[in-house]
């Protein structure tokens, strides 16, 4: 008996949310990647704290969905796991182009990426590969992939970077968050990183939105 795993190429389609309207009005575009769980659509409420004619944010949806517990009640979505991950996360990356040439952000606009978890790992892929130089990049809660090499980010010029963490994540002990600092500043350079710890845990607070543009 001969065991094959093959591989087919087609087309398909993925949502992804939008919040508030873009206009001339608008100051500060969001990309905003969800973590292990999510839906782009209740991921997204959380900058509903943002003054909504300067801010215009875009979710993408993470393309993997499963029920979350055994009553098949929620649903919620993943971008890439351990599994054939490299082709999947060429399929992710293509998906983010796709969304990022549908909305047309215009280059007078500051533009934010943010990503939560283990939309980290995507936002900082996506911004590597496509060369993307955002005003800001958010690394919340979550770990850079360990294959990126300074050279991926040598075109930033402008890029901010803020790293922020709960005080109480049980995801990030004091080693990891220490190894994370040094990969960060290895990666883009001490003097674009800022740190910010909240108190909390691993979430999402809507306080420490407002201070990315503060």
């Amino acid at each position: 008996m001969i065991k094959q795993e093959k591989q087919v190429f087609y087309q398909t389609s993925n949502t992804y949310s939008t919040l508030n309207k873009l206009s001339s009005q608008t100051k500060n575009v969001w990309l905003v990647c969800h973590g292990l769980g999510y839906l782009s659509r209740f991921f997204i409420t959380y900058f509903k704290i943002l003054n909504p004619k300067e801010n215009y944010i875009i979710a993408p949806q993470a393309p993997s969905k499963y029920y979350q517990s055994s009553d098949f009640k929620y649903v919620g979505a993943s971008w890439l796991t351990k599994e054939n991950t490299k082709a999947e996360t060429k399929n992710v990356l293509t998906y983010l182009d796709a969304v990022f040439a549908e909305e047309k952000i215009s280059t007078d606009k500051k533009f934010i990426v943010f990503g939560f978890s283990q939309g980290v790992s995507v936002s900082t892929r996506w911004l590597a590969s496509r060369k993307i130089e955002p005003d800001i990049l958010v690394i919340y809660a979550g770990s850079i992939p360990k294959e990126l090499k300074p050279s991926d980010f040598s075109y930033l010029k402008k890029t901010k970077v803020k790293i922020i963490y709960g005080n109480k994540d049980p995801f990030i002990t004091a080693e990891k968050l220490k190894k994370e600092q040094v990969f960060a500043e290895y990666l883009f350079g001490k003097e674009r990183i800022e740190i910010i710890p909240f108190e909390g845990k691993h979430e999402v607070k809507t306080a420490m939105i407002e201070k990315i543009i503060d």
